[in-house]
């Protein structure tokens, strides 16, 4: 009797095992396939919003990506909750080749850039290369004045609704978004999931 029920028992945890197995091995093929690449995360010289680069980095990271951090000073810059970065290298000597993904981080002063040409100029170029273009907070006004959010489905933070909008974005309202090579996040509590959404496109 005790056989009877032995072997279906042997069966089943065989194949939860072998499920797990595959669910790892594609888990560890994921990170392999991104790591090595490399991202750039433009900040503001001074409040920037800490979550925004501090997560999203994170999980690069750790799935091997290579990160590097841009600003427009290369002196300590303080997020708005206090995190102290210093910058690895002026956001004006970005060359795009050099990336798989450039990403635009929020925080009150991200507004810096809106309106930059250069950092239009880096988008632009990211994009027409079909590199991954990332933008989080109100940062998503930076690209769409860049002229990459026309007819693209987009989120940013609350206040700046009208401003990707005003650019032809199709706002969602989602926590993070991705229209083809483009992901944009509403915000601080969509850090973790824009960094995640991050390494899943740059693993495609």
């Amino acid at each position: 009797m005790r056989n009877k029920f032995l072997m279906p028992a042997l069966i089943f945890a065989s194949f939860i095992l072998s499920g797990m197995f595959v669910s790892n091995v594609m888990g560890e093929s994921a990170m392999q396939s991104v790591k090595g690449k490399k991202a750039v995360m433009i900040i503001a010289q001074s409040n920037f919003r800490d979550e925004e680069l501090l997560k999203p980095k994170e999980v690069l990271e750790k799935n091997g990506v290579i990160v590097t951090v841009a600003s427009s000073s290369l002196k300590e810059s303080t997020g708005m909750l206090g995190a102290k970065v210093k910058p690895n290298m002026l956001f004006t000597n970005i060359n795009v080749a050099d990336y798989d993904a450039v990403i635009f981080v929020g925080g009150s002063g991200a507004s810096e850039y809106w309106d930059n040409p250069t950092a239009h100029k880096i988008a632009n170029a990211a994009n027409n290369a079909k590199k991954l273009v990332g933008a989080i907070c109100i940062a998503p006004v930076t690209i769409a004045k860049a002229g990459l959010l026309a007819n693209k489905k987009a989120t940013t933070y609350s206040s700046t609704v009208n401003d990707i909008k005003s650019a032809g974005a199709k706002y969602t309202g989602a926590d993070v978004e991705r229209d083809g090579n483009i992901i944009t996040a509403s915000g601080p509590a969509a850090a973790q999931k824009f960094g995640e959404t991050l390494v899943k496109a740059l693993s495609e």
